[in-house]
């Protein structure tokens, strides 16, 4: 039977302009039922309260602290983890809410000395019909989750600083994907990786169609610059060309309609279908009318994400290669 050993945990999380939520998270990381050690905040230069609202947690609570310095989300963390003196850094981002249990979850793989990075889960904390569609739409369940595929994300993560130190910490060259970009340096040194889908971190939805395509194009761009993910985003392409194609011949001949319909009403309903049965008894407790608003919503989502990701990929493939070019 495998002991485990106390080690220090340093929790840490990178901030910028989160004076709204950043006393939520704070609490929620003093409320743990295992307590970090230390709490490490990095100000990525703020221009709001955020620091102000940092600093004086900090003076009623030893365990806080502030530091500063980043340009973006991995250059923040790297100051964060530099600066924290434990063993063991727990990682989180602004935004969120830790469940009770979360850090003593997420780190018990590594004190028993079963994995050097541990992944948790996350799952949508809807306050909106939207969000509540847009939950269902685009984030798995945990029975949909292969563990032994699983990279863990930053917002809900842990490893051994040395292992961080091992790979040269996040990259900073990447504006987005730096947290998988870091599980695959990870996994290419050899180090262990474990998944615990008890180990949750509560997040909200984007709350409109807008800031979800921005959020989804921003992904996409960071996975052009970064090479990832190439077969998944020519499949996307493909599809919707062999959809364009279909609505194209459906046009010129009129008798092949109804049979087209029906192939593309068939095609959407595969398509949403993962979404459909998560958001079936999510809503299920909402007025008729916005039960109908929510049940609309995923294929539009589903095509406004596609379309988001087939913008943001050339992007970011062009602003790699014009990087490989200077």
């Amino acid at each position: 039977m495998t002991r485990a050993v106390s080690l220090k945990v340093s929790l840490v999380c990178t901030a910028r302009d989160e004076a709204d939520n950043i006393a939520a998270l704070l609490d929620s990381m003093l409320a743990q039922r295992r307590l970090p050690d230390e709490i490490v905040i990095n100000d990525c230069g703020s221009r709001d309260a955020t620091a102000e609202i940092v600093r004086a947690y900090a003076a009623r609570n030893p365990r806080v602290r502030l530091v500063a310095g980043g340009f973006n989300i991995p250059s923040g963390r790297n100051n964060a983890i530099a600066a924290a003196s434990g063993e063991l850094i727990a990682c989180t981002d602004a935004g969120l809410m830790l469940d009770p249990d979360w850090l003593g979850r997420i780190v018990a793989p590594l004190e028993l000395d079963q994995a050097d990075l541990v992944g948790g889960f996350f799952q949508p904390d809807a306050r909106s019909t939207f969000e509540l569609a847009l939950g269902a739409t685009n984030y798995r369940t945990v029975d949909e989750i292969d563990p032994a595929g699983f990279l863990p994300f930053g917002k809900s993560m842990a490893f051994r600083k040395i292992v961080w130190q091992a790979v040269g910490g996040f990259p900073e060259w990447a504006s987005h994907c730096e947290d998988l970009i870091f599980d695959m340096a990870i996994e290419r040194a050899g180090f262990r990786r474990a998944f615990v889908p008890d180990a949750l971190v509560l997040f909200r939805p984007r709350s409109s169609l807008r800031a979800f395509a921005r959020q989804y194009f921003l992904y996409a761009r960071g996975d052009g610059m970064a090479g990832l993910w190439p077969r998944r985003h020519a499949l996307r392409y493909a599809t919707y060309l062999a959809l364009a194609s279909l609505l194209a011949a459906l046009a010129r001949w009129p008798p092949a309609r109804p049979v087209g319909v029906l192939a593309l009403a068939v095609g959407v309903g595969v398509y949403t279908r993962a979404p459909y049965r998560r958001l079936w008894p999510r809503a299920a407790a909402l007025p008729p009318r916005a039960r109908l608003a929510a049940l609309a919503l995923p294929p539009i989502i589903r095509f406004v994400g596609d379309a988001a990701k087939m913008a943001g990929y050339p992007v970011g493939l062009l602003r790699r290669v014009r990087v490989r070019g200077e």
